[in-house]
């Protein structure tokens, strides 16, 4: 399967929610909400893209790095890359019909899987669609859950809990939800979270626990506080709030304040190899994929998805022999050129 079929595949049974752009910017979507693009203006979804484009790569080739090592060790497993399948819900209303629910997050949690990383799964609005969510963990052997930042913490313990039960490997919330109105409007109200309550939802489970939505240093020196295991540097693709920086832009200063202390990894947009080269040098120790995988599961299932994550990795492997790099924990911030 290449990828110029799986996108044309994906541009045809995604025909009125998604234009499969040969860039993927956010420009053409911006404002459709739900669709693909990004809340309001479309800026925080475009900038998550421009803050990537603006850095740059030293070429170093006077080396021995001649078959980099991919591989990473997270959540005590390993893994062949360390680019994940972000959690995505609401199929049908963003992405179209061509798809139900269980078709789409099966696609991205098995092809990920099958690309040697792992799959996570989302937490919709739809309470009926979290099963689809855990069957695909089941089917897959292993994923990851995130769960919406409920203001009935009791509710979130119960869904940590089918999570665990379904063969989840770790697990946390998505705080940049915080302020999703569909929420709401499904009786499913959803809010901020304190340190207390953090630390009480942390320990409900004994599995590693990651919030996502971290986008300031100070926020990140919490999480390490409360005793979370990993964070996500995202800003929800830029679909919940307008106007916010990218995660690049934001990355280097969280992993100043908080690398070695917790699981840095980072999200929004991501569209090569050579992109996740540029977020693992800023501080990330690992990727996750969202828009690229909803194409590759409309475009070709679970086989378009790990095409797509093999992709770029390979990619990422050649990006890492023209800046030097050995292993994941060879790239660094020397890898970067400044003007």
């Amino acid at each position: 399967m290449d990828i110029k079929t799986i996108k044309e595949t994906a541009k045809g049974k995604m025909a009125g929610k998604c234009r499969v752009c040969p860039i993927c910017n956010g420009k053409v979507c911006a404002g459709e909400v739900p669709g693909m693009g990004g809340a309001g203006t479309g800026e925080a979804f475009a900038e998550n893209v421009k803050a990537l484009a603006r850095v740059k790569l030293n070429m170093r080739t006077i080396h021995s790095a001649l078959e980099p090592d991919t591989s990473v060790k997270m959540f005590n497993q390993q893994f062949k890359t360390p680019i994940m399948g972000a959690p995505i819900t609401g199929a049908v209303i963003n992405a179209g019909d061509a798809l139900n629910e269980l078709q789409m997050v099966s696609a991205i949690v098995e092809g990920s899987n099958s690309a040697g990383s792992i799959g996570w799964i989302g937490d919709p609005a739809n309470p009926s669609l979290y099963e689809d969510g855990l069957e695909s963990i089941r089917l897959a052997g292993q994923g990851v859950a995130i769960i919406k930042p409920r203001l009935d913490l009791k509710e979130i313990k119960e869904l940590f809990k089918l999570a665990e039960n379904a063969g989840a490997i770790a697990l946390g919330v998505d705080l940049d939800g915080a302020g999703l109105i569909t929420m709401a409007l499904k009786g499913q109200p959803v809010g901020p979270k304190t340190k207390k309550e953090l630390t009480e939802l942390i320990q409900s489970t004994k599995l590693p626990f990651i919030v996502k939505g971290i986008m300031t240093a100070e926020e990140a020196i919490k999480c390490v506080e409360v005793g979370a295991k990993a964070i996500v540097v995202s800003n929800h693709g830029g679909r919940v709030l307008d106007h916010t920086p990218g995660a690049a832009d934001v990355l280097p200063q969280i992993a100043k304040a908080v690398k070695g202390k917790i699981t840095i990894l980072a999200d929004g947009g991501v569209r090569s190899g050579a992109d996740v080269l540029k977020l693992l040098a800023l501080g990330a120790d690992g990727v996750l994929l969202g828009r690229p995988l909803i194409v590759g599961a409309y475009g070709g299932g679970t086989e378009g998805v790990k095409t797509i994550i093999e992709k770029y990795t390979s990619e990422l492997k050649a990006a890492m022999i023209l800046t030097g790099c050995k292993s994941i924990k060879d790239i660094g911030p020397e890898v970067l050129w400044h003007r």
